[in-house]
């Protein structure tokens, strides 16, 4: 009977289990081998050559733009999609009226495309008729070139994080409509302020949500594609190149899909290890609660 008992969940596993072994774990096992072959213009035949793949991506600059790039990617989507997603939903909620109107607003830009959100940024940052140059010739300056070397990366940042916001605006919403009336209520009968109201209450009781969002942020940012091809292509000279388009560049432009293949699994590893730190330091401080 016991054992009938456990093959009966089984059963029910098995179409997902399949469909893992067919759509992740076989794709990965094949990746993992091709980024250990030379393999150019998908050619039928792969030749093995252990980690030279490798090795030249470590000797090649443009990895560590990549890596700097995906940092700094990182950093401003914590800010904005955590910070200001925060902030926003907090203000939401204590707002008296308006409150449908400002959620469908801030949440509007998560069901756009990326593409079509990275196309109209594009047309933003144009030099010629780009809304921010034509702003900039109604206040009487002179046009710029916003997309250089040095501001590329941030160019193809603030979309990102922008579209983002709404998502966990309304997440870090529902977690603040879960916390019990009663805890706000007692403190305002001490005479705490709103700015202590958050940073004493609102911030601890969402201490776990937080942790999650964080490492939901993390590993979004390994898988921004869309932006940065559509506004700047990686370029001007790779300064904006992320992993994922410095991957395409190599697989479907220079048709060298052992180092594509290698570059998958560069940021696979790298995704891996970044959400495995996260997750254990947030074990530790949820333990320490």
């Amino acid at each position: 009977m016991a054992l009938k008992s456990k093959k009966i969940p089984l059963l029910f596993l098995l179409p997902a289990l399949a469909f893992i072994a067919v759509f992740l774990l076989l794709p990965l096992g094949k990746t993992i081998y091709y980024s250990f072959t030379s393999w150019r213009n998908f050619a039928p035949v792969k030749k093995f050559i252990g980690f030279k793949n490798y090795i030249s991506l470590f000797n090649n600059p443009t990895l560590y733009i990549t890596l700097r790039n995906t940092g700094i990617l990182i950093v401003c989507a914590l800010i904005f999609q955590i910070g200001v997603s925060f902030l926003l939903a907090v203000a939401v909620d204590s707002a008296r009226h308006g409150f449908k109107m400002f959620r469908t607003i801030f949440f509007f830009p998560v069901i756009i495309s990326a593409t079509a959100i990275g196309l109209m940024f594009s047309l933003i940052y144009k030099y010629d008729a780009g809304l921010l140059n034509s702003l900039m010739a109604l206040m009487g300056r002179d046009k710029q070139v916003w997309l250089t070397a040095q501001s590329a990366i941030y160019c193809v940042a603030i979309p990102t994080a922008w579209q983002h916001v709404g998502f966990y605006f309304i997440v870090f919403l529902t977690g603040i409509a879960n916390v019990s009336e009663d805890i706000y209520e007692s403190a305002v009968l001490d005479g705490i302020t709103p700015f202590q109201r958050m940073i004493y209450i609102t911030i601890p009781m969402l201490k776990s949500l937080f942790i999650s969002n964080i490492v939901l942020v993390v590993s979004q940012s390994f898988r921004v594609f869309d932006m940065v091809y559509i506004i700047t292509g990686g370029g001007p000279k790779h300064q904006s190149e992320l992993l994922s388009s410095f991957m395409y560049t190599k697989a479907f432009a220079d048709y060298n899909t052992g180092m594509a293949s290698a570059i998958a699994i560069i940021m696979i590893v790298l995704g891996i290890t970044l959400t495995s730190i996260l997750r254990f330091f947030a074990g530790k401080i949820q333990g320490d609660d």
